[in-house]
């Protein structure tokens, strides 16, 4: 399949599809003309890609878990990630924690105002 018709069928701008392959998430094969073709497993693993990137993870640990993900993201046990893994859980709970006291202090302010004003 053409590079548009994946785009179409995944809801995934060309543009992001040629990034995802530039950083070793997604291999096509060129065509004489260049034109990128890609497998019937492409629009599977365009979709562990988004669910992955949606989860919070980094293209570099995707690259390394895209292996273990199941068609849903959801991973199973993969070798030499699992530190990876717990890594970044702790860094969304750093970033949550960062947009929770963020949240609180913008209420503060809201209710001040309301109440000032």
């Amino acid at each position: 399949m053409l590079i548009g018709q994946l785009a179409r069928r995944t809801g995934t701008s060309e543009r992001q599809l040629r990034y995802y392959e530039r950083v070793g998430l997604l291999t096509s094969t060129r065509q004489p003309n260049g034109y990128r073709t890609y497998d019937a497993t492409a629009e599977q693993t365009v979709a562990r890609i988004r669910a992955l990137l949606a989860a919070g993870l980094p293209t570099q640990l995707i690259r390394q878990v895209l292996p273990c993900a199941s068609a849903d993201g959801s991973l199973r046990p993969c070798p030499g990630v699992l530190k990876n893994l717990r890594t970044q859980l702790t860094r969304l709970d750093e970033r949550a924690d960062e947009l929770a006291r963020a949240r609180e202090t913008l209420q503060r302010a809201i209710a001040h105002a309301e109440t000032a004003g």
